[in-house]
């Protein structure tokens, strides 16, 4: 399978911003972790020219008259230039790398807070999934994006400084001049061989680097098919290590499925695959003409300097100094202008990363305090709400109407896709109705603080999840907590045995990813923690999405026995498919086609023959009755 979409190549004006934008990004946040490394690498490039230089001048000195005291105060100031050059490096690298650490999650941490106060609707978005695991791919994969921007400041510096040590050091090198009494070797004086000579060396210096990116550019051209190979092998080369899929690889053999994505020749990173022609045909040879590109220059280095020194343009200190400094200018030139094709290829990946960052905001927060009322009475009114997901032209929702209070219990029924979880979402307003209004206490929720309404509802999803984490911790959302009100909550939801038996009680880690010594809990059991969690956020209105579907059948009657204790005096609403737990509710919804078709309690709508609930109810009650 393959897929070798091209990336469109940006300008070198567009790759500058983006990667002047991200490093602005990364400097804002996390600046010490930037100076250190900056830092750093100006001190190493700059650094070796002192031992080049001292160098130099002993050979001068061992060459030339030998003055013992001479010779000890170079080689004095040689050896202590390196003690402190060595001191100095190690302090640099060890800031460096205590600021660097975690780098992975600082970047992370970077998605995260994007993720967080993202509005949910485009959280909810497949695109917006899509573009994220897209960004960790490329970065996982081939190391693109915000990992890069950091290591490739770093290496422009430090190329940059190097060459400014290096042209310090060999500007001598031209202005030397070579004796007339040379001959024909005089010419090495003229102006215009001097520059023809310094229009040679750049252009190969230039050339080397050039040859190099052109070569790299092609992993950035065909990221998705280094991506899409990635996600197969992350996916099938793993596949023995996922325990919940165990029983189905081993039942039907799909480890048969694994071998053929990870050793099929022609796939992605295998022997005949899109990346192993290109390394052994065009990419290759590119990368072998940059590599003999610069072994030319260095070459010409040598003849150069060897020549200017056979001529008694100077010493032979000089050559050593000259040589190495030529070297390093051309390393620092050919580093400088690769980083800068690589810093052009990854803005690519940039520009998708600020397409993620750059997400709008656009649902109203509100100003509005939520009313804390003594006395608990709360109303919520649907009035001729529709609502329709982004992109589509269907209505999940079509005006819905409704009002209930607190102290109620709400029942919403339906088949599935019939609009019931999105009526749970806009009531949350994690989304915000296409028409009409939902009111609270008479006033639009929108007008509310956005995180303040949201503190009004707990609620327990079908699909919740529990957190690696002490139990108490999972229970209270917090580190610091009433431990009464949590053992209380817990025994409310039917987790109170398994609690006794815990020998660490509610600090028990819940699985082992923290603590080697933590539970596993059955989905029964994680859902009475899920309940206990959305009981002691306390929150006047709870949500509880097909609240006992993990749970047996004796679990379930427990917890319909305790329903109203349970819930105490706060508004109750189920989403269920257990249509017997309908009967312990004060109201039904029925939702049918994204409309509210019937509203009522049981004993109404069971009596309506004609109504969807009827058929719902005697479609369930066959099984118990017959």
């Amino acid at each position: 399978m393959k897929r070798t979409e091209k990336k469109s190549e940006l300008s070198w004006r567009e790759a500058a911003k983006l990667n002047v934008r991200a490093f602005r990004l990364l400097f804002h946040r996390y600046p010490q972790m930037i100076l250190s490394r900056l830092f750093y690498v100006v001190w190493t490039a700059l650094s070796p020219y002192v031992g080049i230089y001292l160098a130099a001048r002993v050979v001068d000195e061992l060459a030339g008259e030998r003055q013992a005291d001479r010779l000890l105060l170079l080689v004095g100031l040689t050896l202590g230039a390196a003690a402190l050059i060595s001191l100095v490096t190690a302090l640099l690298s060890k800031w460096k790398e205590a600021q660097a650490a975690g780098l992975p999650y600082k970047v992370d941490h970077i998605f995260a807070e994007k993720l967080f106060s993202m509005d949910y609707i485009d959280l909810d978005k497949a695109e917006t999934g899509e573009l994220l695991s897209t960004i960790r791919q490329n970065q996982n994969g081939g190391g693109w994006g915000l990992y890069r921007v950091v290591s490739r400041v770093e290496e422009l510096i430090s190329a940059l400084f190097t060459v400014l040590g290096g042209i310090a050091l060999t500007v001598t090198l031209f202005s030397s001049r070579v004796p007339e009494s040379a001959g024909g070797y005089a010419v090495l004086n003229h102006p215009l061989f001097v520059v023809l000579l310094i229009a040679v060396m750049l252009a190969i210096t230039f050339l080397s680097p050039a040859l190099s990116n052109l070569s790299g550019s092609f992993w950035a051209k065909h990221a998705d098919a280094h991506r899409f190979g990635n996600r197969l092998f992350g996916f099938f080369g793993l596949l023995g290590h996922n325990k919940e899929l165990a029983p189905d690889v081993r039942m039907y053999r799909q480890d048969l499925i694994c071998e053929r994505y990870n050793t099929h020749k022609e796939d992605t990173f295998c022997s005949a695959g899109l990346f192993a022609r290109y390394t052994r045909g065009r990419g290759g040879l590119l990368l072998a003409a940059s590599a003999a590109v610069s072994v030319v220059f260095t070459g010409l280095v040598y003849a150069f300097v060897c020549l200017k020194a056979w001529a008694g343009a100077f010493g032979v200190g000089a050559v050593t100094q000259y040589v190495a400094s030529v070297s390093k200018v051309a390393d620092g030139v050919s580093g400088f202008f690769g980083v800068l094709g690589d810093m052009r290829n990854n803005a690519v990946f940039l520009r998708q990363i600020f397409a993620f960052l750059d997400i709008p905001n656009e649902m109203y927060q509100g100003s509005l305090t939520t009313e804390k009322r003594s006395d608990g009475q709360y109303e919520i009114e649907f009035k001729d709400v529709s609502f329709r997901y982004p992109g589509s032209e269907a209505y999940a929702l079509r005006h819905v109407n409704l009002k209930f209070q607190v102290g109620k219990r709400l029942a919403v029924v339906g088949r599935n896709g019939s609009g019931k979880t999105t009526f749970i979402k806009l009531l949350c307003r994690l989304y915000d109705p296409t028409e009409g209004e939902i009111l609270l206490n008479g006033i639009d929720i929108r007008k509310y603080n956005y995180l303040d309404y949201m503190s009004v509802f707990s609620v327990v999803f079908q699909d919740f999840k529990l957190f690696s984490l002490k139990l108490g911790e999972n229970v209270a959302g917090a580190v610091r907590y009433d431990e009464e009100k949590v053992k209380s909550c817990l025994v409310k939801a039917g987790f109170g045995d398994r609690l006794a038996s815990l020998p660490d009680g509610l600090d028990t880690y819940l699985y082992q990813d923290c603590d080697k010594r933590g539970i596993s809990v059955s989905g029964g059991e994680a859902q009475k923690i899920a309940i206990a969690r959305a009981l002691c956020h306390d929150a006047p209105f709870i949500i509880l999405d097909e609240p006992t579907a993990a749970l047996d059948a004796i679990a379930e009657a427990e917890i319909y026995s305790k329903f109203d204790e349970i819930v105490g005096d706060k508004t109750a609403i189920y989403i269920s498919h257990r249509l017997s737990s309908c009967k312990f509710c004060d109201e039904i919804l029925v939702f049918d086609g994204g409309e509210a078709v019937q509203h009522g309690t049981h004993a109404q709508l069971v009596a309506d023959e004609a109504g969807l609930y009827y058929a719902l109810w005697n479609a369930q009650a066959q099984y118990y009755t017959e």
